[in-house]
């Protein structure tokens, strides 16, 4: 009998592309965790030429196309399955960015087809994560932004807490596997990408906020975590830019 080799399937964007979902992020704890998220991307893309184009991987919880889209990008973003659109309709109607239905495993792109690629609440319930980074590089020109929960945090106790945050978060939390800066490095390296940028987020994780229900009191005890240096050293999650190495002999890159 002859096996047939089947592609991995990854569809953990069906989740974080929901409306459910996206509860975690309304209230004004939810806005300023988006805004942050927002300023640090469109300052990891900064440089890239106006009109640049951008695909973003697993975007349907529409937390990236719309400002990326603002700020002048070309925007494709691919989901798992069509429902993964449904919040993105209100750009794609009006032609503000596309939406595409793929395997995120196996991107349906020639290599090198965007200047830039973004995925955001994905690698951590990646079926397989270090494939999943190949193939963002494979298609990017020029550089990759991605994000994912820091082994080196609070997280470290996550299991223990996660029953905690999963009552806190209304059953929107799912379980998610935690990374090393240097096994994320590697798994960039291996696909021809060096780390240019780590940018850890949050000290404490967002659940605790949301419980407190005060963004006030986020930006305070954040901006304090911050100026002391515990953020960079304990934050998640880490937004890592990776940039395409330069071919031997070849012109640097973007």
């Amino acid at each position: 009998m002859t096996v047939v080799a089947t592609e991995p399937r990854e569809d953990a964007d069906v989740e974080s592309s929901s409306e459910r979902y996206a509860r975690r992020f309304q209230g004004p704890v939810g806005r300023w965790f988006v805004d942050s998220q927002t300023h640090i991307t469109l300052q990891s893309l900064a440089g890239l030429p106006p009109g640049s184009t951008i695909l973003d991987v697993g975007g349907g919880h529409a937390q990236v196309a719309p400002p990326l889209a603002e700020a002048g990008y070309r925007v494709t973003v691919i989901g798992s399955d069509r429902s993964c659109g449904e919040r993105l309709a209100a750009l794609t109607s009006i032609g503000h960015c596309r939406f595409e239905v793929g395997n995120l495993q196996a991107l349906p792109y020639a290599d090198e087809a965007f200047d830039a690629v973004v995925c955001y609440r994905l690698i951590a319930h990646s079926v397989d994560w270090r494939r999943l980074v190949g193939e963002l590089c494979r298609v990017a020109r020029h550089r990759v932004i991605v994000d994912y929960p820091a082994r080196r945090s609070v997280n470290v106790a996550s299991n223990a807490l996660f029953r905690i945050k999963h009552s806190i978060e209304r059953g929107t939390t799912r379980p998610f596997a935690l990374f090393g800066r240097g096994e994320v490095a590697s798994a960039f390296a291996a696909a021809g990408f060096a780390i240019a940028s780590v940018r850890p987020q949050f000290l404490l994780p967002m659940a605790l906020y949301r419980l407190a229900g005060s963004a006030a009191l986020a930006r305070g005890a954040e901006g304090l975590a911050r100026s002391v240096g515990l953020t960079s050293l304990l934050g998640s999650p880490v937004i890592a830019r990776a940039d395409r190495r330069p071919t031997q002999g070849g012109p640097p890159r973007g």
